[in-house]
């Protein structure tokens, strides 16, 4: 059974940091490339990070370039998104996902607040 399960969100003042961790298991993990989604009540899911299995190409949505980090330990099966500079609009729900298997899966979610 694929899981994946985030932590780490949290609220936290505009400009600080915060550091998510997905943890995954039930698929190779090395295999698969992972993302970072986001979403805010209203709005649609928005794609934050992607990183390659092997943690060799990542890729970024230009709203969080320069601010936000993608990153992965294989051997813990675990995947991490370190933020920094916080914005409130960066408010939302967080949440980590992979296609496997045919589908697209995603944890449970962190919820990330950006507030003073």
């Amino acid at each position: 059974e694929v899981q994946l399960v985030e932590s780490g969100g949290g609220l936290v003042q505009p400009g600080g940091s915060l550091r998510l961790s997905c943890a995954a298991s039930g698929f190779t993990f090395s295999d698969r490339a992972m993302s970072w989604v986001r979403q805010t009540p209203g709005k649609g899911p928005e794609a934050v990070s992607t990183i390659t299995g092997d943690g060799e190409g990542t890729v970024y949505a230009d709203s969080v370039k320069g601010r936000f980090t993608i990153s992965r330990d294989n051997a813990k099966k675990m995947l991490y998104l370190q933020m920094n500079s916080l914005k409130p609009e960066d408010t939302a729900v967080y949440y980590c996902q992979v296609a496997v298997y045919g589908h697209t899966r995603l944890g449970q979610g962190t919820q990330v607040t950006v507030s003073s």
